[in-house]
């Protein structure tokens, strides 16, 4: 069976998931937030296991318009739910609606609640309330300009739970943004790569990830595993594949550094946790402190910006270092996330480029310094 599929992703990375599943082969289009794919059940075990930058795979069961409270019943009724739901299945329903007539999200979601349980119901001759003690399908119905999408929720905990952060601190990053940054670097692995304010140490570790070629879900499950139709032997390929594609031999120059000697602790033992503690180097050091007789490097950073520090005058100070002990760097190039739109001013340089970027809900830019070609 081959199912429509979708990867979700915050706001102004969309375009990289796009990327990654054509690297995948897949045919895509991109959305704002999302991008579409289709594939067949080990082409959703593949995609959750390899996607660096998504949120969530999602497997969309149907598409309509809906103005009334009737036509969202019976055309989700009408769906093919019994080609994913058991008798006892558990099948809670989350939902959104923007610019549509049915705006009361609890009464859609109740609607599309009885649909589903009414269509399996007929489809297993039960009457009375369904057990529900079977394995989890999330569905989501999501409204938008009285378009109706259903999804089920194939990933559970979202992708960016790794699994080897065993600890992180005030304010991280989360994984998949990490991974994000990095794409959008011209970074290669056999060239130097720092971060200079890595905190738990995530933009290195996803940046070591990268360049062994590891898939980002090899130490997590998926909550699609639990699912009857998705078989045991067929995730076991899936991982075996994963494995085979990892290149462990490969020595990456990468380097993490903090101020603070704690989160240094931290990143050494989520970089032991994920196996990459021979790949990335953690140390406690100051940004201004930084130097290098490396060439041709990457420096990507996430600084610690205003509202996080609660001290401006802070991050101020930190941005002002870092274009002091960067600007010998000529033939290195630095990205910069903050949500300070006056950075520039205090690293004392215009940026070659920025892009808009959601660091949760909180807009960011990333300022690109681009060094001299090689």
């Amino acid at each position: 069976m081959t199912y429509k599929l979708l990867a979700t992703a915050a706001s102004g990375i969309e375009a990289l998931v796009g990327n990654e599943l054509k690297d995948m082969g897949y045919t895509v289009e991109v959305e704002n937030g999302r991008a579409r794919f289709e594939g067949g059940k080990e082409d959703i075990a593949k995609a959750n296991l390899w996607l660096r930058t998504a949120d969530r795979v999602k497997i969309i069961v149907g598409e309509f318009t809906a103005k009334t409270f009737d036509d969202l019943f019976e055309q989700t009724k009408a769906l093919p739910w019994d080609d994913y739901l058991m008798m006892d299945s558990a099948f809670p329903v989350s939902g959104k609606s923007i610019k549509s007539t049915l705006y009361s999200v609890p009464d859609v979601q109740r609607i599309v609640n009885k649909a589903i349980a009414d269509k399996i119901k007929d489809v297993y001759h039960r009457s009375g309330m369904l057990p529900e003690t079977g394995a989890k399908f999330p569905i989501e119905v999501a409204i938008r300009n009285d378009k109706v999408m259903l999804t089920i929720d194939t990933t559970g905990p979202s992708l960016f739970k790794r699994g080897y952060r065993i600890d992180k601190g005030t304010a991280p990053l989360k994984e998949n943004m990490a991974a994000a940054l990095i794409m959008l670097t011209t970074w290669r692995k056999d060239r130097p790569f720092v971060d200079p304010t890595c905190g738990s140490g995530t933009i290195p570790l996803e940046a070591a990830l990268i360049g062994h070629n590891i898939a980002p879900g090899f130490n997590r499950s998926f909550l699609c595993e639990e699912w009857d139709w998705m078989p045991e032997e067929m995730w076991q390929k899936v991982r075996l594949d994963a494995e085979e594609q990892a290149d462990y031999d490969i020595e990456l120059d990468i380097l993490g550094t903090d101020i603070d000697g704690r989160m240094i602790e931290i990143a050494k033992a989520n970089a032991l946790e994920a196996g990459l503690s021979h790949s990335v180097t953690f140390k406690q050091l100051q940004v201004k402190d930084f130097t290098t007789d490396k060439e041709f490097g990457i420096i990507v950073s996430n600084p610690p910006y205003g509202e996080r520090l609660g001290d401006p005058e802070e991050a101020y100070q930190i941005y002002r270092d870092m274009g002091e002990a960067f600007r010998p760097l000529t033939t290195w190039s630095k990205y910069i996330i903050t949500s300070d739109l006056d950075f520039e001013e205090h690293f004392g340089q215009r940026a070659t480029k920025k892009r808009k970027l959601y660091n949760g809900y909180l807009r960011t830019d990333y300022f690109q310094y681009w060094g001299k070609r090689k």
